[in-house]
């Protein structure tokens, strides 16, 4: 009967381990960053919302992805879409300027509307807590995904989970991202 009772006790030790581990699980809504203007942003505010997540520069080949990342913008954010950018220089020093700079880049050439976060590192040592959760299954419980370069594209779901990780060149109104951002 001790044994049984031991048993019992192990299993229900390990159930409620398990539970306190699914309900300790990160989330995009956990995080909250500093925008380019400066100020701290709250991406809880984005609850409910399906979120596209991307790694931005200035001065690389893949720039031109800013003009399809606000068509993308513009068409679905009525259905409950976000984008959110964050200008990096981790790749080939192709994103140099302040958060001034990158701002009025932005606006003057592609007139970008979607939130835009001050610079950050995405990957290496000063990575920043959001990327360490992006890029880390052990943090976001779905997939390993370092970031091999400007416009990596990451999906997060209406529960702040994330879902996937997009390839740099795939383009941002891919037929794949748009079906995502429809079903």
């Amino acid at each position: 009967m001790k044994r049984i009772v031991s048993i019992l006790f192990l299993i229900l030790v390990i159930s409620v381990g398990i539970q306190s581990n699914a309900q300790c699980k990160k989330t995009l809504y956990d995080f909250k960053v500093e925008s380019i203007e400066g100020k701290e942003f709250d991406l809880g505010q984005f609850k409910g919302k399906k979120v596209l997540i991307v790694n931005v520069a200035s001065k690389c080949g893949l720039t031109p992805q800013y003009e399809k990342l606000q068509e993308l913008y513009e068409e679905y954010q009525k259905e409950g879409f976000e984008i959110i950018a964050f200008p990096a220089n981790n790749f080939a020093h192709q994103e140099p300027g302040t958060n001034k700079e990158i701002e009025e880049f932005c606006s003057i050439n592609f007139n970008i509307t979607f939130p835009i976060m001050a610079k950050i590192s995405v990957k290496g040592d000063d990575i920043a807590p959001l990327y360490q959760w992006l890029t880390q299954k052990k943090e976001n419980g779905v997939l390993d995904a370092d970031v091999s370069w400007n416009f990596q594209k990451f999906l997060v779901n209406e529960k702040g989970e994330l879902i996937k990780m997009i390839d740099p060149k795939t383009s941002p109104k891919s037929e794949e991202i748009i079906q995502w951002i429809l079903n």
